[in-house]
């Protein structure tokens, strides 16, 4: 595996990049880092992928933003874009999830002929959908005051079916353990959910390449509603849909199962 950082506009993106063939990019949720799309899976370099994945600005081992409203998605983007052209890769397979989802579409629309494929997972995004601010802004100032801990306390675990509760508290304090720069996790809290990644559900439509929507149950994950999922695959055409089970984890959260999804886009992409 290399190692590798690549700036752009005064930030430090820090990239992982392994495996060889086709390059299948990974972007990870607000709040997360690059280890949380897959899991930590390495199914999809074993399968003959070349995987590159970052750390978005802000998060991980990257470095802050250069101002505490620059985490929107036009910024988000722009970071993909030097993340591909730092590495020498004219067109990949993109699967994200939740905001690496949302990036991977303004992505895509900008610059459709830099993907191949595109897997989003959990969407959360429609035109018109409250963000939900208050709760964001909640999450925010309880990271800044009061640390990982602070974080939690504030974390509306009601929303989460019981059986799931101890799990998905130890991932959350794992993933935030992970933030060399909390206080820049805390900004984007606030600057990611006001941002747009595209005006209409419909601009999704232009996508005419292999693509899955990854969605969850609202029981399990109901900050990424079903609803959603649907209305994405709806728009792009030919978009397969995949949901788990009734009464089983959110596809999302199974690294060996979503790897195999994204590598079908990949393959079918790369052919």
């Amino acid at each position: 595996m290399a190692d590798h950082e690549i700036e752009r506009d005064g930030t430090a993106l820090s990239v992982s990049d392994d495996g060889d063939g086709h390059a299948v990019v990974l972007l990870h949720g607000l709040t997360a880092t690059r280890r949380y799309v897959v899991m930590g899976s390495k199914a999809l370099e074993r399968g003959g992928h070349r995987v590159v994945a970052y750390d978005a600005r802000g998060h991980g081992t990257s470095s802050p933003a250069s101002a505490p409203g620059a985490y929107g998605y036009e910024e988000l983007a722009a970071d993909l874009h030097a993340v591909l052209d730092g590495l020498g890769i004219a067109r990949a397979t993109f699967a994200g999830a939740s905001m690496g989802a949302h990036t991977i579409a303004r992505f895509a629309i900008d610059h459709p002929e830099r993907v191949a494929g595109a897997c989003f997972i959990t969407p959360a995004f429609l035109p018109g959908r409250d963000p939900g601010l208050d709760g964001w802004d909640r999450l925010s100032d309880a990271l800044r005051d009061g640390g990982v801990d602070g974080f939690v306390a504030a974390y509306r675990f009601d929303t989460v079916p019981e059986a799931w509760r101890e799990t998905v508290e130890k991932v959350i304090r794992q993933r935030l353990a992970a933030h060399r720069h909390p206080n820049a996790v805390a900004d984007a809290l606030r600057a990611v959910p006001r941002s747009s990644p595209f005006d209409d559900v419909a601009q999704l439509s232009a996508l005419a390449v292999p693509t899955a929507v990854v969605a969850s149950r609202d029981d399990a994950d109901p900050g990424h509603p079903l609803e959603v999922g649907r209305r994405w695959a709806d728009a792009i055409p030919g978009a397969a849909l995949h949901v788990e089970d009734e009464g089983r984890s959110p596809l999302a959260w199974q690294g060996g199962q979503l790897s195999r999804i994204i590598a079908d886009v990949a393959t079918r992409a790369a052919g």
